[in-house]
């Protein structure tokens, strides 16, 4: 079972990729969170990724390729994988077709003003990279997996986040027009709670 989940930028790509890989198994691989871990650890993918990141910008497509490419032959991703976060681009989509077989595609959609919301009150761990929301932290600031300091990324405030739709309208879109002509495409209105659009995205793809 190879997957990929597309949608704008705060509508549960990561949250469901995650619920899903633990259910099954199989690898949830997130670029976003391969990204902010070579940041963190101040690389030079990190650092020349920082500068696009800040500005809610994507990352350059062949650094992206590259990294993906490479994650797919790990032993782990034998029996699976769910990519959370990419392709993001046309470019990105017609490489991934030369090294990967995707299985379905599941495009996330709600409305924006669900999204600023979901976005807006995110709060992720300074350490472990552990994300929250402010409506069931119930007034926490601390990680509840490591203790380590909860903050709200420079990439969730509302000027980036309107930013960071524009530039997915723009260029990632495209994408759903993509897979649709293949006949992967999935989709599934993510508006409700996690428990509710979880069992929505069990149920397309056969899942229960």
């Amino acid at each position: 079972m190879n997957l990929i989940f597309l949608g704008p930028p705060g509508v549960g790509k990561g949250t469901h990729a995650k619920l899903l890989s633990e259910r099954f198994g199989i690898p949830q691989i997130s670029t976003g969170d391969m990204l902010r871990a070579n940041i963190k650890q101040g690389t030079q993918l990190g650092l020349a990724a920082k500068a696009y990141t800040d500005k809610g910008e994507l990352v350059p497509d062949q650094v992206v390729i590259d990294m993906v490419r490479e994650r797919l032959r790990q032993p782990d991703c034998v029996k699976g994988y769910i990519l959370d976060g990419f392709p993001r681009t046309v470019p990105q989509t017609e490489a991934l077709a030369a090294f990967a077989r995707i299985d379905a595609v599941v495009d996330l959609e709600a409305g924006e003003d669900i999204i600023l919301g979901n976005l807006g009150g995110r709060r992720v761990c300074r350490d472990c990279g552990a994300t929250y929301h402010i409506r069931r932290l119930d007034g926490a600031t601390t990680c509840a997996a490591c203790g380590g300091e909860l903050i709200h990324r420079a990439d969730d405030q509302p000027e980036t986040i309107r930013h960071r739709l524009e530039v997915y309208h723009r260029q990632t879109e495209p994408l759903i027009a993509y897979y649709r002509e293949t006949g992967l495409l999935i989709n599934v209105l993510a508006e409700g709670d996690i428990e509710h659009d979880f069992a929505l995205i069990l149920k397309v793809l056969d899942l229960e």
